[in-house]
Order: structure tokens, then C-alpha cells, then sequence
């Protein structure tokens, strides 16, 4: 699929599993962030929308305008943070590549790349909003 041609219903229609869809207050902003601290791609780039891929997963930023019926527009807040209570995995990316990039992205560290018990070699990045992503690896020996 060309997810730069694709149709709307026909992107939807492909999707299959868990979809993830960030609501933001600036679709390039953040998508600049994902794409400068994780090596993320970036289809569909607008001021309203976009579809970032990171290796087999895709995530849409989607503009808060984008959800003004949708009845999570009233839980958004004002001010960041965002995604209070949710960790976003990003599995196969080095904590430590996308955590040397972070405060030039404008993330801001949480939590230093360390292995876990889990088997996992993990730091945790806030996005310029506040959405609390995970790059992961296999624990370091």
C-alpha cells in the first residue's frame, strides 16, 4: 500500500490490531520529534494529519480540529501533559541513540536507559506534549 496515495477509506479499511491515534495541538511539531529522535517516517504530512511509521507499527497524529465531534475533544487539556497513564513501547529502537537526540527534538528525558528485569534495555522520552515514549531493546549484558 502507497500511504502516500492511498484513500481514506482505503487506509482504513487496511488496518488491522491495535491503532494508535495522538491528538496534538501542532501535527508537525510532533511529528518532527518523532522523526528526529526515533527515525520515524512520515506520510501524509499536513497540518491536520499524519501517518508516522516506525519500523511495523503506524501511529496517527491526528489535530485536535481533526476530533471536535468526537466526544474525546472535551477530555483534551488546554496544557500539556498529554497521554497521562500511557507508555508507548517502541521496540527494536537503541534507548541510547534516541535519547542523545531527544533535547535537540524537544523531548525531555524521564528516565535514563537502563536494563530491567523484563529482559529490556529501556529509556523513557516525553514528547514536547507530554506523550511518554519507550525505545526498548534486549537488556545489555
Amino acid at each position: 500500500m502507497d500511504l502516500e496515495t492511498v484513500s481514506p477509506g482505503g487506509f482504513g479499511k487496511s488496518l488491522t490490531g491495535l491503532g494508535v491515534n495522538l491528538l496534538t495541538q501542532d501535527v508537525k511539531k510532533l511529528a518532527a520529534f518523532l522523526t528526529g529522535t526515533f527515525d520515524a517516517t512520515v506520510h501524509r504530512l499536513s497540518d491536520d494529519f499524519a501517518i508516522i511509521k516506525l519500523g511495523d507499527t503506524m501511529i496517527q497524529l491526528h489535530h485536535d480540529a481533526t476530533y471536535r465531534t468526537h466526544p474525546v475533544q472535551g477530555m483534551l487539556p488546554d496544557n500539556p501533559p498529554r497521554g497521562a497513564g500511557v507508555q508507548l513501547y517502541l521496540f527494536g529502537i537503541d534507548p541510547d541513540q534516541a535519547i542523545a537526540k531527544a533535547a535537540e527534538n524537544g523531548g525531555t528525558v524521564i528516565e535514563e536507559p537502563r536494563n530491567k528485569p523484563h529482559g529490556l534495555y529501556e529509556g523513557t522520552i516525553l514528547s514536547p506534549e507530554g506523550y511518554a515514549f519507550s525505545p526498548a531493546i534486549p537488556e545489555k549484558v
